[in-house]
């Protein structure tokens, strides 16, 4: 990707779910990039990235490089979107640049903030994985990402998820668990949006169910909701041409 690329075709900035990196874009860039310049970071910890002397765990931080790498590209204006942690990460930037958002895409993810037992259970994992590494954390999450249908007729998507699991970090994945743990709620963010804003879920989905992709649907006042059928919380990895077609279609 070019700078010439990003000023002759619309930017679509696409941020990665946890405990996953930008390469669980990979099955659908194909078709979008013939439309479109596709940015797909990896945050700070996880995929290429490594953690470095991080601050204190924030979403806003990662927000903050999201922005600088759109900076840095010369763009004023892109189509955000984000799936589950992403989804967070899109929210804290529309509160630190508004401006720069003309579309909004919010896959599988939620305004609300955590509860006290969902915060609990983030610090608990990041504990987990700081004292025992990460080889137990695919079996320890994969039956929430993926959803009843890829489990049993998808054993390519299943395999490629844990592969991805498995490459991450354990400090990588531990900033990024007490960094949302921390998140406040967005729901004014998406109340008070003036974008468009497409949002996806997977019919499957057990960690943010249709239910919350309705709630952040209902505070919308420009938006389109689509539900994935047999599909989990990945819909990019477990049904990637229905949801490629998806955005392209609402995209274009």
């Amino acid at each position: 990707m070019s700078t010439d690329d990003t000023e002759i075709r619309p930017a679509v900035v696409l941020l990665h779910a946890f405990p996953l990196d930008s390469r669980m874009w990979d099955a659908v860039r194909a078709p979008l990039e013939a439309r479109f310049t596709v940015i797909t970071p990896d945050q700070r910890g996880l995929g290429a990235r490594p953690l470095g002397t991080a601050p204190v765990p924030s979403l806003d931080v990662v927000a903050a490089d999201v922005l600088a790498q759109i900076e840095a590209l010369g763009l004023e204006r892109v189509v955000l979107g984000g799936i589950s942690m992403g989804g967070y990460v899109a929210m804290a930037l529309l509160r630190q640049a508004p401006e720069l958002v003309e579309k909004l895409v919010l896959v599988d993810t939620k305004a609300v903030a955590d509860n006290h037992q969902q915060r609990a259970g983030r610090l608990a994992m990041a504990e987990r994985v700081e004292a025992e590494g990460t080889g137990w954390l695919a079996d320890a999450v994969l039956d929430g990402l993926l959803g009843a249908s890829t489990h049993a007729k998808r054993p390519d998507a299943v395999r490629a998820t844990r592969s991805l699991i498995d490459a991450q970090s354990a400090e990588g994945v531990a900033w990024a668990q007490r960094a949302m743990a921390a998140r406040p709620d967005s729901t004014d963010v998406l109340r008070d949006l003036d974008v468009p804003t497409l949002i996806v879920v997977g019919e499957q989905d057990k960690l943010t169910p249709p239910t919350a992709a309705q709630e952040m649907f209902d505070l919308l006042p420009d938006a389109e909701l689509v539900l994935v059928p047999g599909c989990g919380h990945l819909p990019p990895i477990e049904r990637p041409a229905e949801f490629a077609g998806v955005l392209l279609d609402w995209l274009t």
